[in-house]
C-alpha cells in the first residue's frame, strides 16, 4: 500500500466513525422523540398526584458533603420543603476541610445522637452521628474522609427506609420531584433505580431554598455546557431508557431500591465514576443472577445543580468523567455480549465502548490527520471541506434538534430571546469548544491507561445561585 492509498484508507475510516457516531445519536433521537411525546401526553393528564397522595413509599434522601460550605445550607433547607408524605435527610460530611460541618451545626442545631447503625457496607472510620433539634426528619453522620462512593455508603448503612435517594450537595429540587422519580418504581416492582433530568441552575433565582426564576447563565462557557446536558438528557438518556439499556444515573439525583444496592456490594470506592459504575454492575450481576433489572429515567426538570464557570474547573470534571466512564466499562466488561446482557450488554455497552470510551483518541486524531493531509496535499480542499461537514455539521445538527425537544416538551427557558441565545450557543460550541473538551477526555483515557487514582476532584462552588440575580 502507498502513502497516497493509506492517506485516503485512513480518511474513509474517520469519515465513517463519525457518520456511525452521529448516526447513532440521531437514532437515539428518534426513540427520545417518541417517549416525550408519549410522556408528556400522561404527565398533561397529571393523575398520578391526587392518586398517590400520601400512599408514597418513605425514602431516606441521602447528601454526600465534601467542602460545601457555601451550598449545604440552601440545599438542605429545598429539601426539607419537598412536597412528600414521609421522607428522612441523611447529609453525610466526609471529612471536609472547611467549615461544612461548622455551618452545619450551627444552621440546623444538629446534636449528639446515640443511635446504631447496621453496617451492610464497609466504610471509613464514623465520628459521630446527630439529629437536628429543629427537624426531627434530619441527620448528620459524620465520618473521616472516604470520598464520595464512601460517604453514600455510610449513609446508605444510615438509612432506614427502603427506598434511598441519592443527591449532590449543590443541587435544588423542586417541591415535586421526589414524587415524579419515585413514581416508576411505584408502578413497578422490577424497577430497581430511577434518573432524573439535571438542569443547570447557573443565571436562575433561588430565594430561600426554591427556585423562583429560571434564566440563562451570562457565561458562554456554561451555556455550552447546558447544551450538553440537553443532548444527554433529552435524547442520550431518554433514548436509552425504553429500551432498559441505560448504564448511568446522575449522582446528582437518582432513586434506588437500598436492598438492591447492598445486594451488588454498594459503591465502589476504587472508582471516580461510582454513580455509572454501580448502574453498569447491576445490569452485570443482576441480569447474571436472574434478578429483575429495570433501569429507568423521568424526563422533567426535576434537579437543577452548579455547572463550572472556569476552564480550570471544568477540564478537571471531564478529565474525571471520562475516567470514571474508563472504569465503570473496564470493571464490568464481562456484560459486554453476555449472553443475558439483553440490550444492555448488546447495544448499549459497545456503543458507549466505540462511541464514547474511545471516541477522544479517534476525533482528536481524526482532525489532526485530515488537517495535516490537506496541508502537505494527500487530499484535496473539497475532501476537506466533506470531512468537516460531517464531523462539524451533523454534531450542530444533534444540538439544534436537542434544543428543539426541549422547546417542545418542557420550554424552560421562557424569556422571548433565550431560544435565540441557546440556538446561538448550539452552533458555536462545534467550533472550538467540543473539540477542546475532546482533548480532556484523551487526556482522562491516558490518566486512565497510567492507572492513576483519583478523588472528588476539587469542584470551586460560587454559590451565587442562593441569591437574587437575574438571569
Amino acid at each position: 500500500m502507498t502513502l497516497e492509498q493509506f492517506v485516503i484508507a485512513a480518511q474513509w475510516i474517520f469519515l465513517l466513525f463519525f457518520v456511525a457516531l452521529n448516526g447513532g445519536y440521531l437514532l437515539l433521537n428518534l426513540v427520545s422523540l417518541r417517549s416525550l411525546v408519549r410522556y408528556m401526553d400522561v404527565r398533561g393528564i397529571n393523575l398520578y398526584q391526587d392518586m398517590y397522595t400520601r400512599l408514597e413509599p418513605p425514602v431516606s434522601i441521602l447528601v454526600p458533603a465534601y467542602n460545601e460550605a457555601s451550598t449545604i445550607a440552601a440545599s438542605l433547607r429545598a429539601l426539607l420543603q419537598l412536597n412528600y408524605s414521609e421522607f428522612e435527610i441523611i447529609v453525610i460530611n466526609d471529612g471536609s476541610k472547611d467549615d461544612t460541618l461548622g455551618t452545619l451545626l450551627k444552621e440546623f442545631g444538629f446534636e449528639p445522637f446515640p443511635g446504631a447503625c447496621r453496617v451492610s457496607l464497609p466504610t471509613a472510620n464514623v465520628r459521630g452521628l446527630y439529629l437536628s433539634r429543629h427537624y426531627p426528619n434530619l441527620r448528620l453522620v459524620d465520618k473521616e474522609n472516604g470520598g464520595k462512593a464512601d460517604a453514600l455508603n455510610a449513609g446508605i448503612n444510615a438509612a432506614r427506609y427502603p427506598l434511598f435517594c441519592a443527591v449532590d450537595a449543590d443541587s435544588i429540587l423542586q417541591r415535586d420531584s421526589l414524587q415524579r422519580i419515585v413514581k416508576p418504581v411505584m408502578d413497578d416492582p422490577s424497577v430497581v433505580a430511577c434518573g432524573g433530568t439535571i438542569r443547570i441552575v447557573n443565571g436562575c433565582q433561588v430565594d430561600g431554598g426554591y427556585l423562583v426564576k429560571t434564566g440563562l447563565p451570562r457565561s458562554l462557557l456554561v451555556r455550552f455546557q447546558l447544551i450538553e446536558y440537553l443532548r444527554a438528557f433529552l435524547f442520550g438518556r431518554l433514548g436509552w431508557a425504553p429500551m432498559n439499556a441505560l448504564l448511568i444515573i446522575s449522582g446528582a439525583f437518582g432513586v434506588f431500591r437500598k436492598d438492591a444496592v447492598i445486594d451488588v456490594g454498594g459503591y465502589r470506592t476504587d472508582t471516580v465514576g461510582e454513580d455509572m459504575e454501580l448502574i453498569v454492575r447491576m445490569h452485570r450481576l443482576r441480569r447474571a443472577a436472574g434478578k429483575p433489572c429495570l433501569i429507568t429515567f423521568v424526563p422533567d426538570p426535576i434537579c437543577w445543580t452548579e455547572a463550572p464557570e472556569s476552564l480550570r474547573v471544568l477540564k478537571t470534571q471531564r478529565i474525571r468523567w471520562q475516567r470514571g466512564l474508563s472504569e465503570s466499562l473496564w470493571m464490568n466488561r464481562d456484560l459486554l455480549f453476555h449472553k443475558e446482557g439483553s440490550a444492555a450488554g448488546w447495544i448499549a455497552f459497545p456503543f458507549m465502548l466505540f462511541f464514547e470510551w474511545a471516541a477522544p483518541l479517534i476525533e482528536i486524531t481524526g482532525y489532526v490527520f485530515t488537517v495535516l493531509a490537506y496541508l502537505f496535499g494527500f487530499i484535496a480542499l473539497e475532501v476537506l471541506a466533506v470531512f468537516l461537514f460531517v464531523a462539524l455539521g451533523l454534531g450542530l445538527l444533534l444540538s439544534v434538534s436537542a434544543l428543539l425537544l426541549e422547546e417542545m416538551s418542557f420550554h424552560v427557558y421562557t424569556c422571548p430571546g433565550d431560544t435565540l441565545k441557546l440556538f446561538a450557543a448550539a452552533v458555536l460550541e462545534n467550533f472550538g469548544y467540543r473539540q477542546l473538551i475532546a482533548l480532556w477526555r484523551l487526556r482522562g483515557l491516558w490518566q486512565w491507561f497510567r492507572r492513576r487514582r483519583g478523588g472528588w476532584g476539587r469542584m470551586t462552588r460560587k454559590g451565587h445561585w442562593q441569591q437574587k440575580e437575574g438571569g
